[in-house]
């Protein structure tokens, strides 16, 4: 299945789908020295984002996040590409910094229908993903 949307910032990437439903917190809710997901309460606490396709609805909280996303490419922990329900400023200039593909706004939630563990390839040069269900059991990961 392929959906079209915006391109934030360009590059490809392919991987497994680390999904939220929720907004996501890069400072002090990601660990940048190691990738493990660290935000109390939060439904992914304790997953590590390092090679992921990471898909969440958007960012929220200090600008810092966008330095945080930086070290975490810095560091070699950071997700493979970010898919947004809608992107804000916080997210697009970090991605910006890291190097990190960036798509939003696509033409159907991600979050509804893409899983944890679906495999997802992004393109941030022509603003699209593909989606290839993953019928795997999945581990989760450790960084």
């Amino acid at each position: 299945m392929i959906i079209k949307g915006r391109s934030i910032c360009k590059g490809k990437a392919i991987g497994e789908a680390l999904v939220s439903k929720n907004s996501l917190s890069f400072y002090g809710g990601v660990n940048p020295n190691t990738g493990i997901i660290i935000e109390k309460g939060h439904e992914l606490e304790g997953e590590c984002i390092k090679d992921k396709i990471l898909i969440f609805k958007s960012g929220k909280g200090s600008t810092v996040g966008s330095y945080v996303l930086y070290q975490l490419a810095k560091n070699k922990v950071a997700p493979k590409a970010i898919v947004n329900v809608e992107t804000e400023p916080i997210i697009a200039a970090g991605c910006i910094l890291a190097d990190i593909p960036l798509i939003d706004k696509l033409e159907i939630d991600p979050t509804s229908i893409i899983k944890t563990g679906d495999i997802v390839e992004v393109n941030g040069d022509k603003g699209y993903i593909k989606i290839h269900i993953n019928t795997a059991v999945r581990n989760p990961s450790i960084c």
